[in-house]
């Protein structure tokens, strides 16, 4: 117990009210960490608390000098039996919240606080949220009522039977959702690309002749392809067809490289390849028997035939499958070459109604998708985006005031975009930036990587509470998310699981841990993957999915990431995560962007490296960054070697490289990933 009480850092696992506590940089003093305290409605106030600790097994004291309160904890007892007292001086002064409430309520915080530690010492399975998963009948009644509430069905009986008859034939996929788009609202913009716009009927119109032209080539139910693209018309044509015909679409990265690509290619045993006309360099040396299309409308060679070509043929004859054509997923390969997932099709209305349970969307509104269409995220977005019946904006390649044009130009409603978006976006002047006017934008959703608590804050005071946070998988989809209101109590939270999901903390005996305590997450919902092509799938535990990654839930059932478990270093004996390292390092106002990775070490078995990203003209030095750290974190946690870097390794989607980083922590870094300077052991 008094472990977990010596730890300010335990405080908003276990008590309600306080959302996030940091450590802060004062040398010389004695600790100082700075508190998030209140709720979303109530208001948010930061606090600086000094904490004063007597005898370990004593005493000890968090003083708010600002304000004048202080609470004393003071320990007695014997052996396992422990008695804590809790005394708190003013504590109506921490929050306009709390000056209402009674003695007898505050002392009722305090004991419900200090029970929750002692499920951690003792292990009581606490750790699983479920939202509707177990209930058929009330997740039933939420996804009724989250799609006739936003419009998603119409309750107009004629329109809402020309929607069920596309859905009917074409499935819950990207070709149904053209196809029921265009029954509802056929002359409306579904997509605008670089090249011109297409409306609902001109994609369900294109994709049917697409198909036809297809199985004209001798492709067919059973077949599988390849799509290397960038985001354009094309590759969704070129995905919603292979839908209609039966044809599984592997999505190819356009960041990789072309012996990966090979590897591909001959582990799913692909009938043809749809490239961009750009990308044909990633695939010349590939057997000369395999057909290839081009996407987009420069064909490399005069003969041939783009997707224009083949829908101009006009065959739109062919048999509609048992079973609609399904996509592969590339996982991010972070770690090494990546994997294909077999995306499973959504199943009615759920998917959408789970997304919208967490996500306030608009129908028929603009959604801006920068993040590439090959990544599980922007992938996601398109789907939800036919649901909705958005007009989709598609940049082929993002750039971060371009963005900001793009959302001004055409009154953008939600954006969905990955973290390093976010930070290019806050990178770009405050005068760049000011240009635009951005006053249209209602979500900005990011997914596929953690986003800093520093980038959180920052964002939303620049451009307002519209920033959502998806935590999920190419596995397992989505499990949380955090709304703008969870972020802002505690920004460094995944969320809450939307309609239809549990989520678990699990033990090494696949038992759920104590809420507030650390370990492995599991997911269920209706969207887990079909499993992985020629590998392993991750582990299962009472019909859920391991993640690969640790963390844990505190009182507010609110989901909290530690780190991949796969990153997690032993040094000095001791267990570390870099994901804390990083966080700390984001708040300095020098660091544009860090990474920090474990690699081996002849005297601790591991330890820590930095990877460091500065702001231009900004002064630091790798004893600044060890020293800030010290401060802040466990000596374990202080990174012995700091590299400064011109910017970190990332692949197509936006994720950072760490398996480049720790080969290259002795300075033997990629072509064009020099470091700027590297420190030696501390």
């Amino acid at each position: 117990m008094w472990d977990l009480l010596l730890d300010p850092q335990t405080y908003p696992r276990v008590f309600t009210g306080i959302g996030a506590c940091s450590r802060l940089d004062i040398p010389g003093a004695q600790p100082v960490f700075e508190f998030r305290i209140g709720t979303p409605g109530a208001g948010i106030r930061v606090l600086r608390v000094r904490v004063v600790t007597g005898r370990w097994y004593e005493s000890c004291e968090l003083h708010v000098p600002e304000i004048g309160s202080f609470a004393a904890l003071r320990l007695t007892g014997e052996g396992d039996r422990s008695r804590i007292a809790v005394t708190f001086f003013t504590p109506g002064r921490v929050h306009r919240h709390v000056a209402g409430l009674s003695n007898s309520a505050v002392q009722e915080w305090a004991v419900k606080g200090l029970r929750r530690i002692a499920d951690i010492v003792r292990g009581v399975p606490t750790s699983v949220v479920a939202n509707g998963e177990a209930s058929p009948v009330r997740r039933s009644f939420g996804v009724m009522r989250q799609v006739t509430a936003s419009g998603v069905v119409r309750t107009n009986a004629q329109v809402a039977v020309k929607q069920l008859l596309s859905l009917n034939k074409w499935g819950f996929n990207l070709a149904g959702g053209y196809a029921a788009g265009a029954a509802y609202s056929p002359h409306r913009p579904a997509v605008i690309d670089e090249r011109g716009a297409r409306t609902f009927a001109e994609m369900d119109e294109r994709t049917t002749a697409l198909a036809g032209a297809m199985a004209a080539v001798g492709l067919g139910a059973g077949d599988a392809v390849g799509l290397l693209s960038r985001n354009h018309a094309g590759m969704i044509e070129t995905m919603v067809a292979s839908g209609k015909l039966g044809v599984d679409v592997a999505l190819l990265n356009a960041g990789l490289a072309a012996r990966t690509i090979e590897q591909i290619v001959q582990r799913h045993r692909l009938s043809a390849l749809f490239v961009d006309g750009d990308l044909e360099e990633l695939v010349q040396y590939l057997h000369a028997d395999l057909p290839r299309f081009t996407t987009d409308l420069l064909p490399p060679f005069p003969d041939r035939y783009t997707v224009d070509d083949l829908i101009d043929m006009g065959e739109k004859d062919f048999r509609i499958p048992a079973h609609p054509g399904r996509l592969i997923v590339l996982t991010s390969g972070t770690s090494g070459v990546p994997k294909g997932a077999r995306r499973p099709h959504p199943k009615g209305f759920a998917t959408i109604a789970a997304l919208l349970s967490r996500i306030p969307l608009e129908m028929e509104s603009a959604m801006l998708i920068p993040a590439p269409l090959f990544h599980t995220w922007g992938l996601a977005g398109l789907q939800l985006s036919t649901a909705l019946r958005s007009t989709v904006i598609l940049p082929e390649r993002f750039d971060a005031e371009d963005c900001l044009h793009l959302v001004a130009e055409y009154g953008i409603t939600t954006m969905i975009v990955v973290p390093t978006m976010v930070n290019r976006i806050l990178d770009l002047p405050p005068a760049v930036r000011a240009r635009y006017d951005t006053s249209s934008l209602r979500h900005v959703i990011s997914c596929g990587a953690p986003l800093a608590g520093a980038t959180v804050l920052r964002f939303m005071d620049a451009y307002g509470d519209i920033l959502y946070n998806v935590y999920g998988s190419t596995e397992v989809s989505w499990a949380t998310i955090a709304t703008p209101a969870d972020l802002r109590f505690a920004p460094t939270t995944a969320g809450r699981p939307p309609l239809g999901t549990r989520v678990a903390v699990l033990g090494p005996d696949h038992k759920p841990v104590p809420v507030g305590a650390t370990g492995h997450i599991f997911v269920g919902n209706h969207m887990l993957f079909d499993g992985y092509v020629n590998a392993a799938p991750p582990d299962e535990a009472h019909g859920m999915l391991d993640t690969g990654d640790i963390g844990y839930f505190d009182v507010n059932e609110r989901l909290f990431i530690a780190g991949r478990d796969d990153e997690m270093i032993i040094s000095g004996g001791e267990n570390v995560f870099p994901r804390p390292v990083e966080e700390a390092l984001a708040h300095l106002p020098q660091v544009s962007e860090v990474a920090v990775v474990g690699v081996p070490d002849p005297e601790f078995g591991q330890r820590l490296a930095a990877f460091v990203v500065k702001h231009e003209g900004s002064g630091l030095d790798p004893d600044m960054v060890r020293t800030y750290i010290r401060h802040r974190l466990s000596r374990f946690s202080v990174p012995r070697d700091v590299t400064f870097l011109p910017a970190l390794p990332r692949g197509e989607t936006g994720k950072i490289l760490k398996w480049l980083l720790a080969g290259g922590h002795n300075g033997e870094f990629p072509p064009g990933m020099g470091g700027l300077g590297i420190s030696g052991s501390a």
